[in-house]
């Protein structure tokens, strides 16, 4: 039986994937590692062990779900000791190197790994899920997106403010720079000299990678929005062919990691509440870009759950890959 370590085991994410091996019963030897004062605790009848230099011995693949200072110190640990890491921080998402994965879209380049694989950013999942088919069906040229990011995608702090600022708005602020609840702040990240953020810098960087088109283009906005939990992206798509919006509804239907949505007669849409707490990514409002004469850009609104499918749960599929490989 192979050992599973999930590195950051304490954590929101952490904890979904422990959850996530549990739902496809995945069979397989666990161990949990996390930081000094979490050693000896007990999730879900497992010991939490503190994570040290020793601790990948005898571990065959490792998931990791820690900041990116704390897997960049035990990464060279984990490589030591024959370890594949599935790793959802972003210390090496871009690495020449290190494959990264959306098993509905790539799978293909597990294989090319050379013991790192890495998860990619949140709504960078969420978006290429729902646009994968698409791209296929029409060529994507460029992607406008605006995405409107739960809370909880900022930690238990993120989750705090909200909570407490809704039955005070005074309350102290720990996650972020302005009061959240009843309000929307446009900034994930820091800003560069061009005023866009590292958030918003990751859907391009990563959707070239993971798609392997270095022509495409995306103007990205990132905004927290006073959600617990999922994100929601308003995506437009410019295309290289006609859009059909009949054959656009087709090809989601049929798509890997897509449930479509889109009946907005009977208000049948895409909500951060409806996909909460499951895996596939929700796509609809799916309509002709009118103001485009030449008929090629296509919008449509999108929704998934930015702890599973956009972290935990990718990174568990992508574990299933490599166990059957192995």
């Amino acid at each position: 039986m192979k050992t599973i370590a999930i590195a950051g085991a304490t954590g929101a994410v952490g904890m979904q994937m422990l959850e996530c091996l549990k739902e496809r019963n995945i069979n397989v030897h666990i161990k949990l590692l996390a930081s000094a004062r979490s050693k000896g605790k007990v999730i879900d009848g497992h010991i939490v062990e503190e994570l040290t230099e020793e601790s990948f011995k005898d571990v065959d693949y490792v998931l990791g779900a820690c900041e990116n200072d704390v897997t960049k110190r035990w990464m060279p640990w984990a490589k030591k000791a024959g370890c594949i890491v599935v790793d959802n921080s972003s210390a090496f998402r871009l690495d020449e190197d290190t494959p990264l994965v959306v098993p509905e879209i790539n799978a293909e380049d597990i294989s090319k790994n050379n013991g790192v694989i890495a998860n990619p950013n949140c709504s960078t999942i969420i978006a290429l899920v729902a646009c994968d088919a698409l791209k296929k069906e029409f060529g994507i040229k460029r992607m406008i997106v605006t995405t409107m990011q739960a809370v909880s995608g900022a930690g238990v702090k993120g989750i705090h403010d909200l909570e407490t600022q809704i039955i005070d708005p005074n309350a102290p602020k720990e996650a972020f720079p302005y009061q959240i609840a009843y309000n929307l702040i446009p900034q994930i990240g820091d800003f560069d000299d061009l005023g866009i953020t590292k958030e918003e810098w990751k859907m391009q960087n990563e959707g070239r990678k993971i798609w392997h088109d270095q022509d495409l283009l995306v103007n990205c906005t990132c905004v927290r929005v006073p959600v617990l939990r999922s994100h929601s992206e308003s995506i437009t798509l410019e295309c290289e062919k006609e859009v059909d919006v009949q054959r656009a509804r087709e090809v989601l239907k049929d798509a890997l990691g897509v449930q479509l949505k889109d009946d907005p007669e009977h208000l049948i849409y895409p909500m951060p509440l409806s996909t909460t707490n499951q895996d596939d990514v929700f796509v609809g409002r799916i309509r002709k870009d009118v103001s485009d004469p030449t008929g090629k850009t296509l919008s449509l609104f999108c929704c998934g759950d930015q702890i599973r499918k956009g972290a935990a749960t990718n990174a568990v599929q992508i574990l299933e890959k490599l166990l059957e490989r192995n």
